[in-house]
């Protein structure tokens, strides 16, 4: 796990090696910092039109930040590529989304309500047993998701278009357009691209972890896994018992450092797994998460296979001028789980909230200090879950002892209960005082007895 160490950051945003750390020291912002982010509320009023905003990217980010800005008077431009694309993804989203977000519970293809996480050796721990009647996980395809939010964002006033950005032309003052360059693909139907452009006050990227926004405004690079997931069509039978159960893989064989899953979907599942440190033996482990689930997927076909990149850490640069990243394309994918449906859909749409409040509806241009307020809700928000999750897969990703440790500790009912309520609704849950100290003991113990094991095999590999 050394390649992928957390890197520094204040809140999220990497600082030099001399800075002092974020959660040691909290920093007040330098005076002209404050003053930039009120200016938007002086920056003058727009004759004769309102804000004009490129949002490029038509996925979860894209497609929340697009409706958002639309209902809020803002001319709103919303790119996408391939208005079918599937991303490779397990899919869930976790229950505040649903209200958060209104989706219509026909979008989601399986409510799940069951768990198994499957250690190295196979011991299986069911999870779920103190969910509520109410409480569940969705499944969802993102096909269907994001055409879903596309629409809805349509439907407000966004104006969607398919096309492909390629380029953006960065102003040299606070007054003068962004120009947007990108091959369009309306009424189109194969071939190349009709080259355009586009004038915009503001950008926001949400076109995922290759993002050509964040390259346009030299945002840096970060470490990356790869995912690489199969949906897999398998008799009814096997899929009944997929009806409300996810299950997820751990150990060297399917992941050195992260883990497989096999998801339900609305007539098959999906079947992946994804690495940082190991991308070139990605398919060995596909081929082991597939042996691992072998006697459940029996006789089922392959009707897709997918493979993305998944950021692992937020870019250095998540805002410059009047552009700012959200999604994946800013790095927003949490450590341990890999999750990052809901903190892409909320991120664009806290983006888009930052510049509607700015701009007053649109009625006013929009600066860098607008933008940032939307870093600074953002981090203060959820920097302590990326904290936490980064910090539990440092400690039980480590090794297949470790990973027979954490398995141990999920059967918990108190580790249940506080891992579902922070997933469910976004939050780091407060616990209680002895439980905790209870759960501190046999983590310990857990970790002890996994150290004993690792010992052990190392001297029978000797």
């Amino acid at each position: 796990m050394n390649s992928i160490a957390l890197k520094t950051f204040v809140g999220l945003r990497q600082t030099s090696p001399d800075a002092q750390h974020f959660a040691a020291q909290p920093r007040l912002p330098p005076p002209h910092r404050k003053l930039r982010i009120v200016a938007g509320k002086f920056s003058p009023k727009l004759q004769g039109r309102n804000l004009r905003v490129a949002v490029v990217g038509g996925g979860p980010a894209g497609g929340a930040a697009a409706e958002t800005l639309a209902k809020g008077g803002v001319e709103t431009f919303l790119f996408e590529r391939k208005l079918d694309n599937c991303k490779p993804c397990g899919g869930a989203i976790p229950l505040c989304m649903v209200g958060e977000f209104d989706l219509p519970l026909d979008i989601i293809d399986r409510r799940v309500t069951k768990m198994k996480m499957i250690s190295p050796s196979n011991v299986a721990v069911d999870i779920g047993r103190t969910l509520k009647p109410h409480e569940y996980i969705g499944m969802v395809r993102r096909e269907v998701l994001d055409a879903y939010l596309r629409e809805r964002a349509k439907e407000n006033g966004a104006n969607v278009i398919n096309g492909l950005f390629t380029k953006m032309d960065i102003p040299k003052d606070n007054n003068t357009p962004y120009v947007l360059h990108y091959s369009s693909y309306d009424n189109k139907t194969g071939g190349a691209g009709e080259k355009r452009t586009l004038e915009v006050d503001a950008v926001i990227g949400a076109d995922g972890a290759n993002s050509r926004v964040a390259k346009s405004i030299d945002a840096g690079e970060y470490e990356y896994a790869i995912a690489f997931q199969e949906r897999v069509k398998i008799p009814d039978d096997k899929m009944a018992y997929y009806e409300d159960l996810a299950e997820m893989y751990v150990g060297d064989d399917v992941s050195p450092d992260f883990y497989g899953w096999v998801f339900p979907k609305c007539d098959h599942v999906a079947v992946g797994t994804g690495t940082v440190t190991h991308k070139g033996d990605i398919k060995k482990f596909q081929l082991a998460t597939r042996k691992r689930a072998e006697d459940k997927i029996l006789g089922g076909k392959i009707i897709r296979v997918e493979a993305h990149p998944i950021p692992e850490h937020p870019r250095p640069r998540r805002l410059l001028g009047r552009v700012a990243l959200v999604g994946d394309a800013a790095g927003y994918v949490t450590k341990c789980s890999g999750e990052g449906i809901y903190f892409a859909a909320k991120s664009g749409r806290m983006c888009a909230e930052a510049i509607v409040e700015g701009s007053e509806n649109g009625k006013r241009m929009v600066e860098e200090g607008d933008l940032r307020k939307y870093l600074e809700k953002w981090d203060k928000a959820y920097w302590p879950t990326y904290k936490v999750l980064d910090v539990l897969q440092k400690v039980f990703y480590r090794s297949n002892p470790a990973r027979e440790a954490f398995v141990e500790m999920c059967a918990d009912e108190y580790v249940q209960k506080m891992t579902f309520d922070s997933y469910l609704y976004k939050t780091v849950v407060p616990g209680n005082p002895l439980e905790d100290l209870k759960l501190a003991i046999n983590t310990i113990g857990s970790l002890v007895r996994a150290s004993a094991i690792r010992r052990e095999m190392n001297k029978l590999n000797v």
